[in-house]
């Protein structure tokens, strides 16, 4: 009997001892680095998409242009990319050029689940889309953590996590090598500053995943690799993702409703950095620095949730808003406008003293030009600002500051985002013989 004992107590101590050994090595393997994939990686996803490619029939231009347009379809295009859940509801970030022009967008995530995907919004200047997944109701996804704006260490550890030549959940290190490099992408140069560079590899296919720290939050979106170098990848901070969200996934530019007001995730909170004036959200009561604390009947957890509780709620609904100013929280409640509403020709007229209309397709033909989009001065306002600059009636105004305004709505929210005493630069076209000029008015 004590014979027995003793191998039985000799086998346990065995297996103890076996066990407390392998439990240290396990977390030996298990650092920083595993732990931060491990938290990032449920929100990456592998893209996945298709492009139909139409190309005119070199012999059938007659038929082209007296009769029908004729094209010849071209064999599909397939490209993978990557990119980050940024929403439990399934809205995706990646880079424009992962997604421009496709017909067709599969997501797949880490578990292996695929899903059809919509694009939302996005600009080639930023670079950034926004997807959605179409998911069923009610089925949620784990959302990336943002790290700090600005929060960075020159040769800090990071991870670029996405797809790379379509091999999906893939794996790089490395450091972060610079944080304020300019340099141009693959096809072109992007209108953005201060790009995050790092040794991470980062391949075609990686465009639009994320580059995470330590703590498995979201520094950068990989966007580029520099091809005549090694180990030199570019991506583009989390501070200028968020702010081109906050730019791009708004009630203005998705529902054209007015709502007048921006807003940044800070320490604080998610504070309101910049009110319009006359804008509903300032006539409800909003006010630069007051801090979010709920919206309607949610807590929002970022600015972009913040916008899209603001688009869900739409135009006929009463936005209510609990905020903190100060030490005292209090209750506001407003209802956004049409942008069509506000931003009129009337608008136009008494910031600098003309009034506009929409050239029409007579317009250009009668004046010999290929104008699809501008505004033709129809009346200039006495001792005004248009007046003392000489304008005269039948001028054709084809930029405001760079941008071709494809709407007076465009126009005079251009216009009226100028403060008093400002300029504004006119591009215009001018008669006999027609050449180009840009004016520069001081807003009333």
């Amino acid at each position: 009997m004590n014979l027995f004992r003793t191998i039985l107590l000799l086998v346990l101590s065995v297996a103890l001892s076996e066990s407390f050994a392998a439990s240290p090595a396990l977390e030996i393997r298990r650092d920083a680095t595993v732990r931060a994939v491990e938290k990032a990686m449920p929100s990456v996803v592998n893209i996945s998409s298709k492009t139909v490619v139409r190309r005119r029939g070199y012999f059938f231009d007659w038929w082209r242009d007296n009769w029908s347009p004729f094209f010849q379809e071209m064999p599909p295009q397939y490209s993978a990319g990557s990119g980050v859940v940024i929403d439990e509801e399934g809205y995706i970030v990646t880079n424009v050029h992962v997604v421009e022009d496709a017909t067709e967008i599969i997501v797949t995530l880490g578990d292996n689940r695929s899903y059809p995907a919509d694009l939302v919004v996005g600009t080639r200047k930023s670079d950034i889309a926004l997807l959605k997944i179409r998911a069923k109701p009610g089925e949620r996804f784990v959302p990336i953590n943002f790290a700090a704006d600005d929060d960075l260490l020159l040769g800090e550890t990071v991870i670029a996590l996405g797809n790379p030549f379509g091999l999906g959940g893939s794996v790089s290190r490395g450091i972060l090598s610079s944080k304020t490099r300019r340099s141009s992408a693959q096809d072109g140069v992007l209108d953005m500053e201060d790009w995050i560079q790092t040794d991470a590899a980062i391949n075609p296919g990686n465009s639009g995943g994320p580059l995470v720290n330590l703590e498995g939050n979201l520094i950068g979106l990989n966007v580029a690799i520099f091809k005549e170098g090694q180990g030199i990848g570019f991506a583009i901070p989390v501070k200028r993702v968020a702010e081109s969200l906050g730019e791009i996934f708004t009630p203005e530019t998705l529902r054209s409703l007015w709502f007048g007001a921006s807003f940044q995730s800070t320490t604080n909170g998610i504070t309101a950095t910049a009110v319009a004036p006359g804008s509903p959200a300032e006539k409800g009561g909003l006010r630069t620095g007051d801090i979010v604390l709920r919206i309607n009947s949610t807590t929002p957890k970022s600015v972009f949730a913040l916008n899209r509780e603001l688009i869900v709620t739409g135009e006929n609904k009463e936005v209510a808003f609990q905020i903190r100013r100060g030490n005292r929280s209090q209750n506001l409640s407003l209802r956004m406008l049409p942008e069509a509403k506000h931003f009129t020709a009337e608008l136009i007229r008494q910031k600098i003293g003309i009034t506009v209309r929409a050239i029409t397709r007579q317009d250009s033909a009668k004046l010999g030009l290929n104008l699809t989009s501008g505004l033709v001065v129809s009346d200039i306002e006495q001792n005004s600002p248009a007046d003392h600059a000489g304008f005269q009636r039948g001028l054709i105004i084809e930029g405001i500051d760079g941008r071709i305004p494809d709407s007076i709505t465009t126009a005079a929210k251009l216009i009226a985002a100028k403060k008093p005493g400002e300029t504004v630069r006119l591009t215009m076209i001018l008669p006999g013989p027609f050449r180009r000029a840009e004016v520069d008015l001081r807003v009333r």
